[in-house]
């Protein structure tokens, strides 16, 4: 991948942090004429520093917990 594509992933990805790398690869295709698979994607992505990530879920505190902690 060029420097230029490299670029163009990178403010693509700022832009939209919640875009999967299937959307991402579309959206190159489109704009730069880039012929990029998903899998490239994400191994550029990683390269870069990007990497997925979920939130822990957590408890909700019910009346019971809270008045515990008080």
């Amino acid at each position: 991948m060029t420097g230029r594509g490299q670029h163009m992933l990178k403010s693509t990805v700022r832009r939209n942090r919640q875009l999967s790398a299937e959307p991402i690869a579309k959206d190159l295709q489109t704009s730069c004429g880039l012929q990029i698979s998903t899998t490239k994607v994400l191994r550029e992505l990683h390269g870069m520093g990007f990497h997925g990530r979920a939130a822990a879920s957590k408890p909700y505190i019910t009346k019971c917990n809270a008045e515990r902690r008080m």
